[in-house]
């Protein structure tokens, strides 16, 4: 793997492993202060989507802290290709699935808030997506050696 994407994998991981430990340590062990304030700084995101299921919640954070803990096991092995992709994989299908509902969401916010959904979903889902990127190969390249000619 050359340096640049080495550095690319390092930064989706990092991203996708501290957003998962943020939620998931919120979300499992604040389940109500999560549900009545995420994603923070004022923002109230989840009491227009239906009301509060503590078992629901819980779980969601648990997801998130089994997601957090692929991607760090994926950090420290990043040279293991399949781990690699098994993670981008898994981050992929959760981070789609997550912005295709809150797609279908957003009429139930403000401008402000469902720009900032899309754009923090969105964002998740591209590092998921690139870390699925294959690397180029950093073996030479080697010319083939041209068909032999018939002389006739």
């Amino acid at each position: 793997m050359r340096s640049h994407e080495l550095l690319r994998y390092r930064a989706c991981l990092s991203v996708l492993a501290l957003s998962g430990v943020t939620v998931g340590c919120w979300a499992y062990l604040a389940p109500l202060n999560w549900y009545n304030t995420f994603p923070g700084m004022g923002l109230s995101w989840l009491p227009v989507l239906g009301p509060y299921n503590e078992h629901l919640v819980t779980d969601v954070g648990g997801m998130y802290l089994g997601l957090t803990v692929l991607s760090v096991l994926t950090l420290v092995q990043l040279s293991n290709r399949t781990l690699r992709l098994v993670t981008a994989a898994t981050w992929t299908m959760f981070n789609l699935l997550h912005l295709i509902f809150h797609l279908r969401m957003l009429h139930m916010y403000g401008t402000r808030d469902a720009v900032l959904n899309v754009i923090a979903l969105g964002g998740v889902l591209l590092c998921s997506a690139a870390l699925g990127l294959p690397a180029r190969s950093t073996a030479p390249r080697r010319v083939s050696d041209p068909a032999p000619s018939r002389s006739r």
